[in-house]
């Protein structure tokens, strides 16, 4: 199966919430073009959702050294960080997604981690 094939049925897969499956075709796949965004997006959601974290971390770092304005990977980055309780690490990516965006989730995610820094 060719990459953008995988890409197209992991995406799929992480849609119904199947995260273990899409590993199984975007390990590969990232094997064979190491430099493709949407197939280390995916991949980078797919270990979070098995809660592989440092995985997931180690992919979203890359992605956003790669681009430090992608608002996904940014918000990914230090909701990743939040879940391993590193929450000084995690505020300034969340603050950054949340300002970038507008998204009131990304507001939710930074309070929710200054309360958690202030107890």
């Amino acid at each position: 199966m060719d990459p953008v094939a995988r890409f197209h049925q992991a995406r799929q897969l992480l849609e119904d919430s199947q995260p273990r499956e899409a590993l199984d075709l975007l390990e590969p796949a990232l094997r064979e073009e190491p430099r493709s965004v949407s197939l280390r997006t995916l991949l980078a959601w797919a270990y979070f959702m098995t809660a592989q974290l440092q995985h997931a971390e180690a992919e979203l770092r890359v992605l956003v050294e790669d681009a430090p304005t992608d608002v996904w990977a940014r918000f990914a980055l230090g909701r990743t960080l939040e879940r391993q309780s590193r929450l000084s690490e995690a505020l300034p990516h969340l603050r950054m997604a949340a300002v970038m965006s507008g998204d009131p989730e990304h507001d939710v995610a930074v309070l929710r981690v200054e309360r958690l820094l202030l107890t």
